[in-house]
């Protein structure tokens, strides 16, 4: 009974001209005679051809049994150290190298936070935020200024893949005004307590700037690759839903930088619906007036300079 259910599920997650055979044999890298004999029941998939093929057809295994109140999820791995880190941003990529990266392939992102991808780079503001994931993760890690603070070279290999992807996507990123707070709380906080220079903070600051400013000139009518949305009300919480014609995955994360992640299909049509809707209740800043657009930006640009004032003012107390 469940390998006629796995079976059917399969069925419906390909295109109706595609063959059945073909694909569970790809999937399981078995011979197309083998295939045959497990679809027409002449012998079983293993658990480990079941989880297998679940994995790559995005089939609920808890569906299968009937428990539609449960989904199979897999979790991103645990950070404690800059070689977890480095392989957290490789294995990133590697999931998402199971879609195109092309227009037809579109990230919904719900920024509670500035998104991952802005800070993986070669900049200032990149290395910060690698050296405040290290400081919140790693409980081993000795205490060194952001100054003698260095990361290593895969990390820079893995941020240029993710970046690259991200800018080759559509991308729907839904911000609201408190989405750059934590970001500058960081480099207020790491400042006060002596682990971060005047000179970096401020540059920081300007790094911040810079990086809004960027958004803004992308925020217009022509640009089908980024959709950038505000939205009031909603409070955000890092979720991604990545989707194109042929699978969907919906990321959840569960701490800072940690993700549960389901390929589910009702569950990623929960998410892209409720998706739609909030976009439906926000202003999409691409399209909106002048005076809508630059309220938005202009209220990021107060906060970092309110930021910047008291970090100079802190230093003048010193």
């Amino acid at each position: 009974m469940y390998q006629e259910k796995l079976i059917r599920a399969i069925q419906k997650r390909i295109d109706a001209q595609d063959s059945l055979i073909e694909r569970i044999s790809t999937a399981l890298d078995i011979s197309y005679d083998a295939a045959h004999r497990r679809i027409s029941k002449k012998s079983k998939f293993t658990i480990e051809e079941t989880i297998r093929l679940a994995q790559v057809f995005g089939i609920s295994l808890d569906a299968l049994l009937e428990n539609k109140g449960h989904v199979l999820v897999r979790k991103t791995k645990e950070i404690r150290s800059a070689t977890d880190l480095s392989d957290y941003l490789g294995n990133s990529f590697h999931a998402l190298t199971e879609y195109n990266a092309d227009e037809h392939t579109s990230v919904y992102y719900s920024a509670k936070d500035i998104p991952l991808f802005y800070t993986i780079g070669h900049n200032l503001l990149s290395k910060f935020k690698l050296f405040v994931w290290l400081n919140l993760l790693d409980s081993g890690k000795e205490e060194v200024s952001f100054e003698d603070f260095n990361y290593q070279a895969p990390l820079v290999d893995n941020n240029e893949n993710l970046l690259k992807f991200y800018s080759s996507v559509q991308v729907h990123e839904i911000w609201n005004d408190t989405t750059i707070n934590s970001t500058l709380q960081q480099i207020l906080y790491f400042f006060q307590s002596g682990l971060l220079q005047l000179d970096n903070a401020v540059a920081l600051c300007d790094n911040l700037t810079d990086l809004i400013k960027s958004l803004e000139r992308k925020c217009t009518p022509k640009n089908k690759y980024f959709q950038m949305y505000y939205h009031e009300l909603l409070i955000l919480n890092n979720n991604v839903l990545i989707l194109n014609g042929q699978q969907r995955s919906f990321f959840v994360p569960y701490t800072m930088l940690g993700y549960f992640i389901t390929k589910d299909i009702d569950t990623c049509q929960n998410a892209l619906e409720f998706y739609q809707h909030q976009l439906k209740n926000s202003v999409l800043l691409n399209t909106a007036g002048t005076r809508d657009k630059n309220i938005f930006f202009n209220k990021m640009y107060q906060k970092i300079d309110f930021y910047k004032k008291q970090i100079k003012s802190f230093a003048e107390l010193g």
